[in-house]
């Protein structure tokens, strides 16, 4: 019988130290799990973290770069006019005081997202399609000859796609400022098709003929937000002279709706890209 109890203790130690060392070995393994869950939430938080620092860098590049081309273009004017007609000069001063303050307040909005105020950013609602009409106008009275139109029926679109289209109109703009040359005409329309949003502006200026500032970040941030909303984005000269951005963006099926409700647009023929 000794022998027995001998084997039995045995097989109960072997039993004992094989479920000691599963235990040790689910522990290890949950431990490494939390880690590598650990290590994701991580990574997802700087990725999240490096979105929104990308979203905010375009978002900055578009308001400043905008409005100190109006303001450039103001002051060069003012300057000038200032010498035969002081009105004119207040006018552009007056021009340069409305586009600063509105760019400041959205400067404010973004940077919001920055600042840790009682762990809740204070921000301040962003542009949208309704909102264009007036970049529009101070635009023009920032010196451009610049028209606006819209075809078609318009339709409830998502806020992003709203955002996105603002700043591509904006950096559009801001691009026929900076480089189409001397007293361009530009013109911006907005198509509401059966299933999608179109973006166009256009203008006569030096086209392939002008220099850009090496930068190259304007088309390149217009194509990104529109990529995002599962649009495209065609940027080049027009053949005849001038520059054509067109975007076009989906929002699904208008019910009913089978075919464009697009028309022709007065003013600078969009023309092919180059």
């Amino acid at each position: 019988m000794t022998w027995l109890v001998t084997a039995f203790t045995l097989i109960a130690a072997a039993v004992a130290v094989r479920l000691a060392l599963q235990l040790r070995a689910e522990r290890r393994r949950s431990a490494e799990l939390e880690a590598v869950k650990e290590r994701d939430a991580a990574a997802a938080l700087e990725l999240a973290a490096s979105v929104e620092r990308a979203r905010i860098a375009r978002e900055m590049h578009d308001v400043v770069a905008h409005t100190l081309s109006v303001v450039v273009a103001q002051a060069d004017g003012g300057r000038f006019a200032g010498r035969v007609d002081p009105d004119a000069a207040l006018r552009s001063l007056e021009t340069i005081a409305d586009v600063s303050r509105s760019a400041l307040t959205e400067m404010r909005a973004l940077l919001g997202v920055l600042r840790d105020a009682d762990g809740e950013a204070q921000l301040g609602p962003q542009p949208s399609l309704t909102d264009i009409p007036a970049l529009v106008a101070a635009t023009r009275d920032g010196g451009l000859d610049v028209s606006y139109v819209t075809t078609g029926t318009p339709r409830p679109a998502p806020i992003g796609a709203g955002l996105a289209a603002y700043r591509i109109v904006q950096e559009a703009l801001t691009n026929v400022l900076k480089h189409a040359g001397p007293s361009p005409k530009a013109f911006v329309q907005l198509t509401w098709e059966a299933d999608a949003l179109a973006v166009t502006v256009a203008d006569d200026g030096r086209g392939a003929a002008a220099r850009g500032d090496g930068a190259g970040l304007g088309i390149a941030g217009m194509a990104e937000r529109a990529s995002v909303f599962g649009g495209t984005l065609t940027a080049g000269p027009k053949a005849g002279g001038g520059f054509l951005v067109r975007a076009r963006m989906p929002l699904g099926p208008r019910e009913g709706s089978l075919t464009s409700t697009s028309a022709p647009v007065p003013g600078p023929e969009p023309g092919e890209d180059g």
